[in-house]
């Protein structure tokens, strides 16, 4: 399979095209979004793309959009030191495949390139919808650093903060149940704010766990070894609390 690094530090393409080589691939370098651009072509010689998000002239999200256009199923990771998770879910909706931190291990990214290669098949937008092959009993919804989250679908009861989600990490396909708490006063706290009782077993409450388990993934490149706990909830969220309309 051949990868097309597009990244504007020599030294981080060399690591990159080294660890990857090493595990059997074909690499291309580009050292700019333009000249990526052009060695890309319509995109379907390359497996994946490996794209920096930070560099001169066109960036990763111009040079991301543009491929997209060209190739709308391209497989796509992009590479930042600089993003946030939130800036790693917008990506996500603009087609990219898979987000991977600098500085990485070359164990990171072998699995960023695994899990990317091993969704090609599913639609690329990663965020909330993404059925896999048993529709009935997980939905696939984010893809960070080599791990996918994935939600099982199981009866839960609104009163009780507590959600499970199932992380894989590639290339070895391994899957660990975690689980995310809610802390009741960060319910309370929610409540006295915004005058919405949201349940804590509940969607809103769902979407906080979600998010500080891809933090905790995005930050410390791991699955938890206990179960994390949403303590607090940000200004934004709490804005979006008050018209929250879902169960």
């Amino acid at each position: 399979m051949k990868i097309l690094i597009v990244d504007d530090e020599a030294h981080i393409r060399q690591m990159m095209r080294l660890t990857l080589e090493a595990a059997g691939y074909e690499v291309g370098e580009a050292g700019d979004g333009e000249a990526g651009l052009a060695q890309f072509g319509d995109g379907r010689e390359w497996a994946a793309v490996l794209l920096d998000q930070k560099m001169p002239g066109l960036d990763g999200l111009q040079t991301l959009r543009q491929m997209k256009e060209r190739l709308p199923e391209a497989c796509i990771v992009m590479v930042t030191a600089f993003a946030s998770i939130e800036l790693a879910v917008d990506a996500m909706r603009l087609g990219a495949t898979d987000f991977l931190r600098k500085p990485m291990t070359p164990e990171m990214l072998r699995g960023a390139v695994a899990a990317a290669l091993a969704s090609r098949p599913r639609t690329p937008v990663r965020r909330a919808g993404s059925v896999e092959e048993h529709p009935a009993s997980r939905i696939e919804t984010l893809t960070l650093n080599g791990f996918r989250i994935v939600r099982p679908q199981m009866p839960r009861d609104p009163a009780i903060g507590e959600h499970a989600f199932d992380v894989t990490h590639f290339p070895d396909g391994t899957t660990t149940r975690v689980s995310v708490r809610i802390d009741p006063e960060a319910v309370a706290r929610v409540t006295r704010l915004t005058r919405r009782q949201l349940k804590p077993g509940g969607s809103f409450w769902r979407e906080q766990a979600e998010r500080l388990l891809s933090a905790h993934l995005w930050s410390e490149g791991k699955v938890p070894e206990t179960a994390l706990i949403v303590r607090d909830v940000s200004r934004d969220d709490l804005e979006v609390a008050v018209v929250w309309e879902r169960d």
